[in-house]
């Protein structure tokens, strides 16, 4: 895989995996809606071929307000059901807006599946305004930059992540 970096965008083409694709299916609805998003934790490395278990996405996306989640929610859920909970209000009031994550799948599977959560701390609000543009088989995705994914491996990282196995 030839990987083509410069400082606006990373551009490589793999043959896409179904994490991939159910990446690529749940940011167009985010990005139908103009909403900001970055990808982060342990994705990032699969996206660049890493052999990595993972039931999970995580997605940090811009605090919206009640209006516009619900009609994102009504787009996803076309193609996506939220399994943490099955109402919008609680979706927004109760997990977004108090901190917690929501998680979508598609629908009748449960993994692997989309974390989804506002930036709670700076380092998340820091993540998504200093996003990476990957352009992926001449699609395009958001990224944390690297330069925050290894530290955060290195010391948040779980036993998938053990580097000791690369």
């Amino acid at each position: 895989m030839e990987i083509k970096i410069t400082k606006e965008k990373i551009e490589f083409e793999k043959e896409l995996n179904n994490l991939d694709m159910l990446v690529f299916d749940f940011v167009r609805a985010l990005e139908g809606f103009d909403i900001e998003y970055v990808l982060v934790s342990g994705y990032v490395s699969i996206l660049f071929g890493r052999s990595r278990s993972s039931e999970d996405i995580d997605i940090i996306v811009e605090r919206i307000d009640q209006s516009l989640f619900n009609t994102l929610w009504n787009e996803l859920s076309k193609k996506f059901e939220c399994i943490i909970t099955k109402d919008k209000n609680d979706a927004y009031k109760d997990y977004l807006l108090a901190g917690h994550s929501i998680r979508f799948s598609r629908k009748n599977e449960f993994i692997p599946n989309i974390e989804i959560k506002f930036p709670k701390v700076e380092l998340d609000a820091w993540t998504l305004r200093n996003r990476k543009r990957v352009i992926l088989n001449e699609q395009i995705l958001y990224m944390s930059p690297i330069e925050l994914q290894i530290p955060f491996k290195l010391f948040l990282g779980s036993e998938k992540d053990n580097l000791r196995d690369t």
